[in-house]
Parts: structure tokens; sequence; C-alpha cells
């Protein structure tokens, strides 16, 4: 009797390549929302870094806010911007820097992030922004200078003067 080697026949390779095919478009677009929050996420970190450098701010400068521009380019190009202000406070520049930051905004503009220059000067115990006195958990501080997030959710962070950050949907949360 003829031992005949056992292989795979045209049809099986076929259906084979299919389910490989079918499970690359089920991963892909998954693999691809988990690295979209995970640069949401350690874009969520620095500004919670940057909210400390803040805050260590604020407690020497009697609980005022700074006086800064909102970003570099701005109308107020005379006055400091927040990576210049705060880089004595932060123990690596790169919080600076959103992950997400695909338009290369931190090393054009320093920081991949716009200070909210209503701010500028107020004490953090009597804030106004837009009305809002008494709701430090939905005045921003400091906000992602683009919707780099849209593939984790929520396409814009936020840190917020009580000191949380979150993302929103919105630039400034309602």
């Amino acid at each position: 009797m003829k031992h005949i080697a056992a292989g795979f026949s045209l049809l099986e390779l076929a259906v084979v390549i299919a389910i490989l095919v079918v499970l690359a478009t089920i991963l892909v677009p998954a693999v691809h929302t988990t690295s979209a929050r995970a640069r949401s996420a350690a874009c969520l970190g620095h500004l919670r870094s940057l909210g400390s450098a803040l805050s260590q701010y604020l407690g020497e400068n009697n609980m005022m806010f700074p006086t800064m521009a909102a970003g570099r380019n701005s109308r107020e190009q005379e006055l400091p911007v927040l990576d210049a202000v705060l880089a004595n406070y932060v123990e690596d520049v790169k919080v600076f820097a959103c992950p997400a930051d695909t338009d290369n905004l931190a090393a054009k503009t320093g920081t991949s992030y716009y200070y909210n220059s209503v701010l500028s000067g107020q004490s953090l115990m009597a804030l106004n922004f837009l009305g809002l006195t008494k709701e430090a958990t939905r005045i921003p501080v400091l906000v992602d200078k683009e919707g780099w997030h849209r593939g984790a959710g929520k396409p814009v962070n936020h840190l917020f003067a009580d000191g949380h950050a979150s993302a929103e949907l919105r630039l400034f949360a309602e």
C-alpha cells in the first residue's frame, strides 16, 4: 500500500486565509482603539502633573493664577507662556507634550495645551470664568490644543481648577 503525504488542499488553504483576514479586520481597530486610549491616559497623566506644578506655583504665589498667554503666537505675545512659567515646578519637561500630539505642536509652541488666560491674575479662592464662580470642578485651566483623542471616545482632555483632569466631548465642559 502506498503512503500519500497529507497536505492542505487549495480549498482548505483559502478557508484559513479567509479566517485570518476576518481576524485581522477585527483586531486592527481594537488595537488602534487601545493605543488611542493609552495615549489619552498618558496625556491625562501629563495634565495631572501640570496640575501639581500649578498647585505648587499657586502655593508660592498667594493662590494667584499666573498671568500668562493662552499659548505662543497669541495676541498676548509679551506675556510668558505655560512651559516657561511652570518649568521649575515639573520633574520632566516632557509633561508639556501630549503623547497624542500628532501635529507636533509641543515642539513648535512649547506645549500641547492651552492655558485659560481668563484666569490670569485671579485668586484660586475667587475664580470667575464666564459666570462660574463657585464651581471649580467646571472651570477649565488647561485644555488640549486639538482633539487628538477621538479614537479614545472623547477628543479633548481638560485640567480643571479643582485639580482633576478628564476627557470631555467639548472644548469646555458644560
